[in-house]
């Protein structure tokens, strides 16, 4: 099985590719678009040339490698896409050969958490408007996309890995709920720059608390984001 799991940054991404990691028959990979979308955009990312040394730049060679044999003999392959990624020239068919699930957050936590790290944001940095387009193009090829918000897997962790699993097929895993202190082999070489508080984790985070404010200057993207996240909201299970 092929599980592309499509969020934007930012969103519990990381701690998702840990919980599945820490799964006896799963191999993972940790954004496997990001070189192809910073030689395709020109973009000037945190540790950019690390990165662009790290990964193949051609997305067609990245593509096969998403749908091809399962690394290291497992029967599970959970990717960790961040929508963002997915510009004009970054190919889509292969997603026909995943399972896609679209991981969803408010708007408002989003750039909170992104803002502290990299000022600005803009619309297209947060994947909320790329996010809803490959929803809606897993849709009209027939799938039934699986969406969940990360506000309930912090809630309560094992009731929603225990439905996610169940939509999956797949036995849920106790080993899902923790995972060793210190990062995955698997993390991208971006991790010390983005990866800091989920390093220093060995579980899921707590409930989240109340919706943080934006700035003013920020607030056009939290309303376009909000369209997006509304509308996939809706189809959450």
């Amino acid at each position: 099985m092929k599980i592309a799991m499509w969020s934007g940054p930012r969103n519990l991404s990381t701690a998702m590719m840990y919980s599945f990691g820490n799964r006896p028959d799963c191999a993972v990979v940790d954004e496997p678009f990001y070189a192809a979308y910073l030689a395709r955009t020109g973009l000037d990312h945190p540790m950019r040339d690390e990165i662009l040394a790290s990964q193949s730049k051609d997305p067609e060679v990245v593509a096969r490698s998403l749908v091809g044999e399962v690394p290291e003999g497992k029967t599970v392959f959970y990717q960790k896409h961040m929508t963002q990624h997915m510009i004009a020239g970054i190919p889509r068919e292969w997603m026909k050969d995943c399972v896609n699930v679209f991981l969803i957050r408010h708007p408002a936590r989003v750039i909170a958490s992104y803002a502290a790290k990299r000022e600005n944001p803009t619309l297209d940095d947060i994947g909320f408007r790329q996010q809803a387009e490959l929803f809606d193009l897993v849709k009209g090829w027939g799938q039934t996309p699986i969406v969940v918000d990360s506000h309930d897997i912090r809630d309560n962790p094992m009731k929603e890995l225990k439905k996610i699993c169940t939509k999956l097929e797949l036995d849920f895993e106790d080993a899902m709920l923790k995972w060793p202190r210190g990062g995955h082999r698997d993390d991208g070489v971006w991790a010390p720059h983005w990866y800091s508080a989920v390093w220093n984790s060995t579980g899921f985070a707590g409930p989240e608390g109340p919706l943080p404010s934006v700035p003013e200057h920020l607030q056009e993207v939290l309303d376009e984001a909000m369209i997006h996240y509304r509308k996939m909201q809706s189809e959450k299970a």
